[in-house]
């Protein structure tokens, strides 16, 4: 079993961060991830991680959150994935 981290990232049209922190906070997955949390930065960015375990790995099919509607974003959604490694492993530091 490994722990992957799926980070979505989208950055909000100017002065309507609020509305895209609770947009993301409404969103509900086909399934609960382990854990989530939500993150608001300068430049009305939000950031929502989910944490997953799973036996798949990084290629895991996982629910991920949409794409908000284009008139509350000024870019496209920014997504990636991190698999968890233990210190020592040639990946890790």
């Amino acid at each position: 079993m490994s722990t992957v981290a799926l980070m979505w990232e989208a950055r909000a049209v100017p002065g309507r961060s609020n509305e895209l922190l609770e947009w993301a906070r409404s969103q509900i997955l086909a399934q609960e991830p382990v854990r989530r949390e939500l993150f608001s930065a300068p430049q009305d960015r939000v950031l929502v991680i989910t944490w997953w375990e799973t036996s798949e790995g990084i290629g895991a099919e996982l629910p991920e959150l949409p794409e908000p509607a284009a008139d509350l974003i000024t870019r496209a959604v920014h997504r990636w994935r991190f698999a968890s490694v233990e210190v020592g492993e040639p990946d890790g530091s």
